[in-house]
C-alpha cells in the first residue's frame, strides 16, 4: 500500500491527536483506482470502413514521376514556416500535458535561513535552520487524472493539427508546381502560335507588295499577331509569381528557385488509373478528423475534472527541520523539528458555481461534437468534390485533344491555301484563333487533372505519416 512509503523521519514525531487515523485512511483510498463520471466516447462518423489494399498515402507525389517535384515537397515540409509554427505549437502542449502530470505527484522543497536578531539589551543572536518541506494532494476522485488526461488529448490533437498542415503545405506545393508548368506549357503554346501568325503576316505583306491583296488584310494579320504576342508578358509574370510562390513555400527567399524552376517542363501526369486504384479509406486516415476526434476526448476528460470538483479534497504535507543557534549546532542531531498534517477540505456552498461549471463544460463538449460532425461533414464532400471533377476534367481532355489535332490541320491547310490564293484571309484569321484556344484549353485541363489527382489525394488524407 502507498502508506508504507512513508517511514521516515517523520515517525519520530509522536502525535496526540487523531490525525494518524485521518492520514491513513486519506493514503489508503489513493491507493484504489481514481473514480471519475463516466462519459460518451467519441461519436462514430457513419462512414464504413475497408481492410482492403496496403497502398499507402504518406508521399503520393512520387506517384507522379518527378523527381523535382517530390524534391520541392521535401523541402517544403522540412522547412515551411508554418510546419515550424505547428511544430512549436505540439511542443508547446506536450510540454503543458507534463505539467498536469507532475500535478499527480508528491511535491518536495528544500530551504535554509540564517537570523541575526537583537532586542533591546540583550546581546545579538543568531538562529540556523535547514528543512525540507513536502506536499501531496492525492487524487480521490480523479480531477487531476481527468486534467492530465484532457492535456493529453489537447497534445494528440496538435500532433494531428501539425499533420494537417503537413497535408496542406504537400498538397499547396505540388498545385503550384503544376500550374507552373501549366503555365509555361501555356507559353511556349503561345510563342509557337505567334510564329506561325507572323509566318502568315509575312505572306500577306508578300501579297500586298504584289497586289494581290489589300493592305485590309495586312493590318488584320498584325492585329492578330500583336495580340498573341500581347500574352506572352502575362504569361511570363505569371510563371515568375508562381516560382515566387514555390520559394516561399519551401522556406527560401522568392527568388531561389528561378534557375531550378526556370527550364519548362512537362505538367507532371499521374496514370489513368491511379485513383482508382486507391483502395477505400477510413475518414479517420485525415488529420483533421483524428484532431477533432481527439478534440473530443478533451472535452469529455475536462467535464469529468469539473464534476470532481464538486467533491471532497484531501491534502497532506510534511516538515523535517533542524535549528541551531549555531551553525555547528545543526549537525548535534538535538534540535530536529518535524511535522506532519493531514487536510480535508469539503464544498458545502458555492451558489451553484461548480454545477454550473458542469454544465459549461457539457455545453463545450456538444460544440465539439457537432464541429466533429462538421468535419466528417467536409471530408465527405473534398472527396466526392475531387472524384466528380477528376471524372470530368478527363472526358473533357478527351475532346479537347481531338478538337485540337482537327484545329492544328485546319490552320496549316488554310495557310497553304492562302499562300496560293485560293481562300479567303478571314478563314485563315479564324482556324489560328481556334487552334491557339484550343491548345491552351488542352494545356489548361492537363493541369487540371494533375490538379485533381492532388485534390483527392489530400481529401483522402494522404501527405503524412
Amino acid at each position: 500500500m502507498p502508506s508504507q512509503k512513508f517511514p521516515s523521519p517523520w515517525s519520530r514525531h509522536r502525535l496526540s491527536s487523531p490525525l494518524p487515523l485521518v492520514l491513513s485512511l486519506a493514503m489508503a483510498l489513493s491507493g484504489c483506482s481514481s473514480w471519475s463520471p463516466q462519459a460518451r466516447g467519441v461519436p462514430d462518423p457513419g462512414v464504413a470502413t475497408t481492410n482492403a489494399g496496403t497502398s499507402s498515402l504518406a508521399q503520393w507525389w512520387q506517384r507522379f514521376n518527378d523527381p523535382l517535384l517530390s524534391t520541392l515537397v521535401t523541402q517544403a515540409l522540412q522547412a515551411n514556416t508554418s510546419i515550424h509554427s505547428s511544430q512549436a505549437a505540439l511542443q508547446q502542449s506536450r510540454a503543458l500535458r507534463d505539467v498536469q502530470g507532475a500535478g499527480l505527484l508528491p511535491g518536495l522543497s528544500a530551504g535554509a535561513s540564517a537570523q541575526r536578531s537583537k532586542s533591546g539589551d540583550l546581546d545579538a543572536g543568531n538562529s540556523f535552520k535547514v528543512g525540507l518541506d513536502a506536499s501531496w494532494e492525492p487524487d480521490i476522485f480523479g480531477g487531476k487524472r481527468s486534467a492530465l488526461n484532457a492535456s493529453e488529448a489537447d497534445a494528440l490533437a496538435a500532433g494531428a493539427t501539425l499533420a494537417d498542415v503537413q497535408v496542406s503545405v504537400a498538397a499547396e506545393v505540388a498545385l503550384a508546381y503544376i500550374q507552373l508548368r501549366g503555365q509555361q506549357t501555356q507559353l511556349m503554346i503561345a510563342r509557337n502560335n505567334l510564329k506561325s501568325q507572323q509566318e502568315t503576316l509575312q505572306i500577306t505583306d508578300w501579297r500586298v507588295q504584289a497586289g494581290l491583296t489589300t493592305s485590309l488584310e495586312l493590318e488584320q494579320a498584325r492585329t492578330a499577331s500583336e495580340q498573341t504576342a500581347a500574352q506572352i508578358p502575362t504569361l511570363e509574370a505569371s510563371i515568375a509569381q508562381t516560382q515566387h510562390s514555390l520559394a516561399v513555400l519551401t522556406g527560401q527567399t522568392p527568388l531561389a528557385l528561378q534557375a531550378q524552376l526556370t527550364p519548362a517542363l512537362a505538367i507532371p501526369q499521374a496514370a489513368d488509373d491511379l485513383a482508382l486504384s486507391i483502395p477505400a479509406q477510413t475518414l479517420r486516415q485525415r488529420p483533421d478528423v483524428r484532431a477533432a476526434e481527439h478534440r473530443i476526448s478533451a472535452a469529455l476528460a475536462r467535464v469529468s475534472a469539473a464534476d470532481a470538483a464538486r467533491y471532497p479534497s484531501f491534502s497532506i504535507s510534511g516538515s523535517l527541520g533542524l535549528s541551531a543557534l549555531t551553525l555547528g549546532g545543526l549537525t548535534s542531531g538535538a534540535s530536529v523539528a518535524s511535522a506532519l498534517l493531514g487536510g480535508i477540505s469539503v464544498p458545502l456552498f458555492d451558489g451553484g458555481a461548480a454545477r454550473a461549471q458542469v454544465q459549461a463544460q457539457e455545453a463545450a463538449l456538444e460544440q465539439t461534437r457537432a464541429g466533429y460532425q462538421a468535419v466528417v461533414l467536409t471530408a465527405l464532400k473534398d472527396v466526392e468534390d475531387a472524384l466528380v471533377a477528376l471524372a470530368g476534367d478527363r472526358a473533357r481532355l478527351v475532346r479537347l485533344q481531338n478538337a485540337a489535332i482537327a484545329a492544328d490541320n485546319a490552320a496549316l491547310l488554310a495557310q497553304q491555301r492562302y499562300a496560293s490564293g485560293l481562300i479567303d484571309f478571314q478563314i485563315v484569321l479564324q482556324t489560328q484563333r481556334t487552334l491557339l484556344t484550343t491548345q491552351d484549353s488542352v494545356a489548361s485541363t492537363s493541369a487540371d487533372i494533375s490538379a485533381d489527382h492532388v485534390r483527392l489525394y489530400k481529401a483522402l488524407g494522404g501527405g503524412w505519416n
